[in-house]
């Protein structure tokens, strides 16, 4: 599948061709929407390489949340763990 943004589209946004494929990339590995795998390919770049455009984001590379951790605990629950 392929998507046309048109010139004036990306002209109005004022960034190069490759910096709009990196934001949309950023936007939806931030939601959710595609793994780090998928969103380097989106964004055209190696695997570090969009790594390291996260880290100057300042966007995290993995979500750890209060259910996350409650889960955690639970499981270490079950196995005696704690």
């Amino acid at each position: 599948m392929s998507i046309v943004i048109s010139d004036e589209i990306l002209q109005a946004s004022k960034l190069t061709p490759s910096e709009f494929r990196q934001e949309i990339a950023l936007y939806l590995f931030q939601t959710g929407h595609l793994t780090l795998g998928y969103a380097s390919k989106l964004a055209d770049m190696p695997l570090n390489a969009f790594r390291h455009l996260l880290k100057q984001q300042n966007i995290l590379l993995y979500s750890y949340d209060v259910e996350d951790f409650e889960l955690d605990l639970k499981n270490l629950r079950d196995l005696g763990r704690l």
